[in-house]
């Protein structure tokens, strides 16, 4: 158990740094700096589609160890690359602020690409952390163990995602109604780089000496040769198996479920509720107590009943049923209401995420387990990528189409269309086999193998 908390504390930090680095900017570019939603979810997507890097980043973990080493060298690399950058993300939007605000058209332009560029560095520093962290989540954990480990990991990830909200409400409490960026820049500047480099030091503490090294690693008859289970080879077990397909669409469907709203979550709250910044910040924090508590009732109490197929399904339905509330909601301007939902909408999360991560991690054959794990990141970044470019461009639309409505609609749209896509993910979760998978990826693999030893 002690391992399974160190392994959690990584994902701590990245809660706490997504809280601050995509919640907290998300509002000060929209409603601070009155940045277009689909520009500010556009450029936020970039991280997402650098999401083709993970079966590279996977694979490579696989492969071609670093002193050593097969997870660990890659998982502190990238995370000095994205913590570097989220400093670094703080003047570029107070600069392309600036462009939209004064600037020529070229000015504009100019601002849109380097905060599109930035943003999608960023990703390929999260790929290339978390890939190999996942994959040595798997090399760590038994099958049998797996659920309580996923709900104790994914428990500290909300525990971050709690704290993250919290520190923004204590550290930048005195902003609240301040536009002026003379003033916004440098304490959110001052704020950012003490988050990053805390981030980088959990991170260090908390996988130092987990991962054997090589010669006592299960990777090591498959890497002790160059030519053992190349890119290709490996993606030929990925495309082994149909249910492969299937269940890549389930975590796309499952994870725009979740997350259509992300990047106008705070925004609804500030527009739809007249919340202030500290305010919509702990909209995170109320998620993630519910979360945290989902997760953990799941892996202690009902996967062992329902099963991981059951646990999903069951969160799935509950996500449909709290976005609708959401809505409502939302109808009544009700903030005592908003805040109940969002903790019921955390549960739904926390239940539903135990219940598909269980069933990804099973989805994975251990002698590739990075690569495997670098297809279902993709699947999850993608529907991020997707999620945040299509809840600005909806939220748009919905404000082109009901021009002098109010702030409602739009927003309720946004949700409406989440619901919709959430009960897809439950459609296609039916259809996963996990029997299937292991029949047909453990015959490729015995393919490959004999054709290595040949």
């Amino acid at each position: 158990m002690h391992q399974v908390i160190r392994l959690g504390l990584f994902q701590a930090c990245l809660g706490a740094l997504a809280v601050i680095f995509a919640g907290l900017l998300n509002r000060i570019m929209i409603t601070e700096l009155g940045l277009p939603a689909l520009l500010v979810g556009g450029a936020l997507a970039f991280e997402q589609f650098m999401a083709p890097s993970r079966v590279l980043f996977g694979q490579m973990s696989d492969a071609r160890p670093l002193g050593g080493r097969h997870r660990t060298p890659y998982i502190w690399i990238g995370t000095v690359v994205f913590a570097g950058l989220a400093v670094l993300a703080v003047p570029m939007i107070f600069q392309v602020a600036a462009a939209f605000d004064g600037g020529t058209g070229a000015d504009k332009l100019a601002g849109a690409g380097g905060l599109c560029l930035l943003f999608a560095t960023y990703g390929i520093g999260i790929s290339l952390a978390t890939t190999p962290y996942l994959a040595l989540v798997i090399d760590r954990t038994s099958e049998l163990d797996r659920p309580r480990a996923v709900s104790v990991i994914w428990s500290m990830l909300t525990v971050g995602i709690v704290v993250g909200a919290i520190s923004i409400s204590l550290s930048l409490k005195g902003l609240d109604g301040v536009t002026d960026p003379g003033v916004l820049q440098p304490v959110l500047l001052s704020f950012m780089a003490k988050a990053a480099l805390i981030v980088v030091v959990l991170t260090v503490v908390a996988t130092w000496g987990l991962e054997p090294p090589r010669w006592r690693s299960p990777l090591s008859r498959f890497t002790e040769r160059d030519d053992a289970v190349t890119l290709a080879q490996a993606w030929r077990l990925v495309r082994a198996s149909r249910q492969v397909l299937i269940f890549f669409l389930f975590l796309v469907l499952f994870t725009l479920g979740l997350f259509l709203q992300d990047p106008i979550l705070e925004s609804y709250g500030a527009e739809v509720f007249a919340l202030p910044i500290a305010a919509t910040a702990s909209l995170n924090a109320l998620w993630g107590v519910g979360t945290l508590v989902g997760l953990l009732l799941a892996g202690l109490v009902i996967a062992p009943r329902l099963g991981k197929f059951g646990t999903a399904r069951l969160g799935c339905r509950l996500i449909i049923a709290t976005l609708l509330l959401l809505v409502v909601a939302g109808s009544l301007a009700s903030v005592p209401l908003l805040r109940v939902v969002m903790v019921f909408f955390g549960l739904a999360a926390g239940i539903g995420t135990n219940g598909a991560l269980c069933l990804m991690l099973d989805l994975t054959l251990p002698e590739v387990a990075g690569t495997f794990v670098g297809v279902w990141g993709l699947a999850q970044a993608l529907s991020r990528a997707v999620g945040k470019v299509a809840g600005g461009a909806l939220l748009d639309f919905g404000r082109w189409v009901l021009p002098g409505h109010g702030p409602y609609g739009p927003y309720a749209l946004v949700l409406l269309v989440e619901v919709l896509v959430a009960f897809g993910a439950l459609l296609l979760l039916e259809r996963v086999n996990l029997q299937q998978f292991r029949q047909d990826t453990g015959r490729s693999l015995s393919n490959v193998l004999s054709l290595e030893l040949g």
